[in-house]
């Protein structure tokens, strides 16, 4: 039995380094499809929410569509912002107001 949880200490971190990697390289691979960087498409979110700040951001497939979606807080308010920029034109596709709960159920539901 000891034998069988050392083995298993000894898996977990090359386990979490094959998952690490491989997130990585999705994400590589994302980029490399991304005709615009992430900074350019921050820019273009945030002029479409004055005095905002970026909470999350992410470089994501939506409905077949490369994206860059980011969460943006502004001051004196708790909805989120969510701004989707498209990754290859720069067009912003998206502008949505999200409630606490929103982005609380939004975060709990499994992605895709």
């Amino acid at each position: 039995m000891k034998i069988k949880m050392g083995i298993h200490k000894l898996m977990l971190p090359v386990i979490l380094a094959c998952f690490a990697g491989c997130t990585s390289d999705k994400e590589a691979k994302l980029q490399a499809q991304a005709g615009i960087s992430k900074t350019q498409a921050e820019t273009i979110a945030l002029a479409r929410v004055p005095q905002g700040t970026v909470k999350t951001s992410e470089l994501e497939k939506e409905k077949g569509r490369l994206i860059w979606s980011f969460d943006i807080a502004t001051p004196d308010s708790k909805e989120i912002t969510e701004v989707n920029v498209d990754a290859k034109s720069g067009e912003v596709i998206a502008v949505t107001k999200e409630t606490p709960e929103q982005e609380k159920n939004e975060k709990e539901r499994p992605q895709k």
